[in-house]
């Protein structure tokens, strides 16, 4: 299994394809997506995309977990009747299973890291195994988890008590 570090240069138009909205979605206007995979993890839960969409009005349901940062272009999302703007540099969260309108005024490019959710049993028994790893002292030490202290199970990130 390769653990190389992916690496990719700036997206061009040319470099997307087409990646129509369903047409039960479309509230108005005719928004046309292009996109492009850019990554994807070996065990195929999670991957990057660079989305791109012209001016329209539609809804988006979510599948997959999302995050996304935009990076051109703005975008208006309505969830439970309250609309708010992302534009370029904005980071949004949409999990599984929720729903919104996204409204175009004119075009929108976001990257997009989308990841299968687990469900809470199978979830919580990859951390347990995590877990047992890391107190075993077999488990990754990336400074980017959150250090625990053996003492008292606190993370260097919790509020101090």
């Amino acid at each position: 299994m390769s653990t190389s570090i992916v690496l990719r240069s700036a997206v061009t138009m040319t470099d997307l394809v087409p990646s129509p909205i369903s047409a039960d979605w479309i509230l108005s206007g005719k928004p046309a997506a292009r996109s492009k995979l850019l990554a994807k993890s070996h065990d195929g839960t999670s991957y990057v995309v660079v989305w791109e969409c012209s001016a329209g009005r539609f809804e988006w349901h979510y599948t997959e977990d999302e995050t996304v940062t935009i990076i051109l272009g703005e975008v208006f999302i309505t969830e439970q009747g309250e609309e708010r703007r992302l534009g370029q540099g904005d980071m949004a969260f949409f999990p599984a299973g929720s729903s919104c309108v996204w409204r175009v005024a004119d075009r929108v490019r976001k990257v997009a890291v989308m990841r299968k959710s687990l469900g809470y049993p199978l979830g919580f028994g990859v951390r347990a195994w995590y877990k047992l790893l890391r107190i075993a002292g077999k488990g990754d030490k990336s400074p980017l988890t959150p250090a625990v202290s053996p003492e008292s199970g606190r993370s260097r990130f919790d509020a101090a008590a």
